[in-house]
């Protein structure tokens, strides 16, 4: 290929690049293209380099730091894994649990829920679940020499494809504790959100948690506004929730100190602050247990 052929593959990639930058913002996990090529931005790779992870492609970094210029949505990812990762500590240091399956996962990359729990109990048994081939397939070549950790192929909104998958069967055993992690994908769960959780929660037995994030306007709404809108505008549907409707989905769970509050600020005790505060307000969590 001559100069100008090299050069005018690079302007198409780049716009190429850039036509798929929507995507990232208004996909959730369980949406992410089912192209694995290195020539198109996918989300979850995108999510993995927000986190520092290294499962990501040239393509992926280009797209990400035109989002970042944007939108704190790399704080937004740190926040919640960081969230995530409190959880997991939580559950098996102070409850003794030692199953998780973790909905909408993504690609399991840095600070995942699997590296957390068996650093602290090997024994520890994670299912992860995501729709997506791409994510499904990294996450498979991330896990295949841990035994006590598998990806499902599902989506989350199927309850009972998920709990009934052989992996699933085969890793937890829902007559003793487990958690259940919904981090960073309610939002993207449009229809019935509550008939969701519930029929999760349904599956556990007493004594295990159930640990959710999402996503609201409440404190910053011209950030989360401008986030729907381009989602709106690109015919995806991104859904903040009020503090009220989130609490109506742990309706009948009790609630760990301190509640339903930001998530930046659960149990966050000893942790530095975010590097930006609009994106640490923009999302509530909480932990209840069955």
């Amino acid at each position: 290929m001559d100069t100008n052929g090299v050069a005018s593959y690079r302007a198409s990639s780049v716009r190429a690049a850039r036509e798929h930058v929507r995507c990232a913002v208004q996909d959730g996990p369980q949406r992410v293209t089912t192209n694995g090529d290195s020539e198109r931005p996918n989300v979850a790779r995108l999510f993995d380099y927000y986190l520092g992870g290294a499962h990501n492609f040239a393509v992926d970094r280009l797209v990400a730091e035109e989002i970042i210029k944007r939108f704190p949505v790399a704080e937004m990812a740190r926040t919640i894994r960081s969230f995530s990762r409190r959880v997991v500590r939580l559950c098996v240091e102070e409850y003794g649990i030692r199953q998780f399956l973790d909905l909408g996962s993504g690609i399991p990359t840095a600070g995942n829920v699997h590296e957390v729990a068996q650093s602290l109990d090997p024994s520890c048994t994670v299912v992860y679940v995501d729709s997506d081939p791409v994510t499904v397939a990294h996450a498979r070549t991330m896990l295949r020499d841990n035994l006590n950790a598998a990806i499902v192929q599902s989506d989350i909104g199927d309850v009972g494809a998920v709990l009934r998958h052989p992996e699933t069967r085969r890793l937890i055993d829902f007559t003793q504790p487990a958690a259940v992690l919904m981090v960073g994908v309610l939002p993207y769960v449009t229809d019935e959100p509550a008939g969701v959780i519930a029929r999760y929660r349904a599956a556990l037995s007493e004594g295990s948690l159930l640990a959710l994030t999402h996503l609201t306007k409440d404190v910053e709404p011209e950030l989360v506004g401008r986030l729907v809108d381009l989602g709106d505008d690109m015919g995806s549907k991104l859904v903040p929730r009020s503090k009220q409707d989130v609490e109506e989905f742990l309706c009948g769970l009790t609630l760990l100190e301190p509640g339903l509050v930001l998530a930046a600020h659960w149990r966050a005790d000893g942790e530095l602050p975010g590097t930006s505060a609009a994106a640490d307000a923009s999302t509530y969590g909480a932990v209840g247990m069955v």
